[in-house]
């Protein structure tokens, strides 16, 4: 089956096997948020990014193989209001920044700052500490040794422009680092899989910058 990254709450998970990693991505709660689920082809240990909502969902999507950890990509409530109960069903670590971790009312285990690696089994992901959104958001990165990369960026980056932000400096704050550590970072195949809604690439959005920053949202 193709991905697509087109989900929907309560429907199936949408799953994209690359030769190292499987990705499935599930909506989860009122909000439409997106949850990630990757697992490591060759050790089966699995990473959730954002146990956003709906746990009986999410344990179900996990399965027997559990969790080796949780990430939070930034400590807004509608982000984490499952993690207590993956958490408890799971005993998996938990990671976000130092900065959103105290707003997040499960205690972090692995603080993540920006450049440091998460590695379970053969797969790494690198943190992209980004400010504006959040104090202590974060984006993950793999980096396919077999084809393009691939980030994680919660509600920092979507199709259409950067997440919201309350005030000119915040988002000149945000603009600036995903232009910076992202844009700069990475090329146009890059797959940008966002915390609510459907994906996109790089190469899709990079047109669009001047127009983002300009208009300031």
């Amino acid at each position: 089956m193709t991905y697509s990254g087109k989900v929907h709450p309560g429907g199936p998970a949408d799953v994209r096997e690359l030769p190292q990693l499987v990705i499935s991505k599930i909506s989860v709660g009122p909000m439409d948020n997106d949850a990630y689920l990757l697992r490591c082809r060759a050790s089966g240990e699995q990473v959730l990014v954002d146990a956003a909502a709906d746990p009986e969902r999410l344990i179900d999507l996990v399965g027997s193989s559990g969790l080796v950890g949780i990430v939070t990509t930034h400590q807004h409530a509608d982000h984490w209001q499952a993690l207590r109960a993956l958490v408890d069903a799971t005993s998996a670590r938990t990671f976000a920044h130092p900065l959103d971790a105290p707003g997040i009312p499960v205690e972090t285990d692995v603080f993540l700052a920006d450049g440091d690696r998460l590695r379970f089994g053969e797969v790494e992901l690198s943190a992209i500490h980004l400010v504006g959104h959040t104090p202590g958001s974060i984006a993950l990165a793999y980096d396919d040794p077999d084809g393009e990369p691939h980030v994680f960026t919660g509600d920092c980056l979507f199709p259409g422009g950067v997440g919201r932000t309350r005030s000119p400096e915040d988002f000149a704050a945000l603009y600036d680092g995903v232009a910076g550590k992202i844009f700069g970072r990475f090329p146009d195949e890059t797959w940008i899989y966002p915390g609510h809604g459907d994906d996109t690439t790089l190469g899709v959005e990079r047109p669009h910058l001047d127009e983002w920053k300009s208009r300031g949202w």
